[in-house]
């Protein structure tokens, strides 16, 4: 009786192999290999030819802007800093347009309906709207980074914590530089205050530690020697140096201040020479220069 139910068992898990082997043998004489391959060249050889004509379009595109820019550059009441800026982001808007109309063509010609996926894709934004809050809110600043030329390649910028030259200004990220090589990616959300040390004249501000009985008429006839000596040989200075006289720096300490405005960039060496200078001079005639006092802590 066993013997009969298992040769019964056998003989279902034969036929049903045999059914679906089958199945696949008629499915694969079925296909009309010619007319598939005949259709896949056909699309390889379509596709090729759309990324030819992106990569040309692309070229041209580009030289063109390249080259619209430079003519722009030439032009002497133009910033070059604000140019690199709107450079870079012109080639970057455009390679990306470029980019979408050919994955756009691509799609469509091995027949995925980009019209449905484009559909699909307002329903899944939809779903996905609060998480792409911070992404809207990068594009819509860098906006008005951009519109209110806030920022530009080449300044020298602080945001919050981070200071440092601007290598990059898009809609999503402003880059920065650091003075110690550190490249720092913005998200352009938060950057809330701008301060941009390239786009004004900056001031050098020194201070050198005196005496309290010290002999002020000698100090400011030495200090305006030094400013008459240095000044013509530094065109980045402004305005003239400005002796604001002795004053109290704290912990005790006095000390002449002087004021010199630059080209923004220039600040740190007017303020380095300067000092120098002051320093050397004020000494070989005399002027006794105190140093800082040590606190003593317990």
């Amino acid at each position: 009786m066993n013997n009969q139910s298992d040769s019964s068992v056998t003989a279902e898990v034969v036929d049903s192999v045999a059914k679906k082997t089958s199945f696949f043998i008629d499915f694969w004489q079925n296909i009309d290999w010619n007319n598939l391959l005949s259709v896949g060249i056909s699309k390889t050889i379509q596709i090729f030819f759309f990324i030819l004509i992106f990569l040309l379009i692309k070229k041209v595109g580009n030289v063109f802007i390249t080259r619209t820019f430079q003519n722009y550059r030439r032009k002497k009441h133009i910033s070059l800093s604000r140019l690199d800026t709107l450079d870079n982001l012109t080639h970057n808007i455009y390679n990306a347009v470029l980019g979408f109309f050919l994955a756009y063509a691509i799609l469509s010609e091995i027949g995925i309906p980009v019209g449905t996926l484009l559909a699909g894709a307002g329903v899944i934004g939809l779903a996905f709207s609060l998480g792409a809050q911070g992404f809207v809110s990068d594009i819509v600043n860098g906006f008005f980074i951009l519109l209110e030329k806030q920022v530009d390649i080449g300044d020298v910028v602080t945001f919050t914590d981070i200071t440092g030259t601007v290598v990059d200004v898009n809609l999503k990220t402003t880059t920065v530089k650091s003075f110690d090589g550190t490249l720092n990616f913005v998200p352009n959300r938060y950057i809330t205050i701008v301060s941009n040390l390239s786009r004004e004249n900056m001031r050098a501000q020194i201070n050198i530690r005196l005496e309290a009985d010290v002999d002020m008429i000698k100090v400011n006839s030495i200090i305006e020697q030094v400013n008459n000596r240095l000044v013509p040989l530094h065109p980045e200075i402004t305005e003239e140096p400005i002796n604001l006289g002795l004053m109290d720096i704290g912990d005790g300490l006095l000390a002449i201040r002087i004021h010199i405005f630059t080209l923004n960039g220039s600040q740190y060496a007017i303020q380095n020479t300067f000092f120098q200078e002051y320093v050397m001079a004020l000494t070989k005639e005399g002027i006794v220069i105190p140093a800082t006092p040590i606190k003593m802590t317990i």
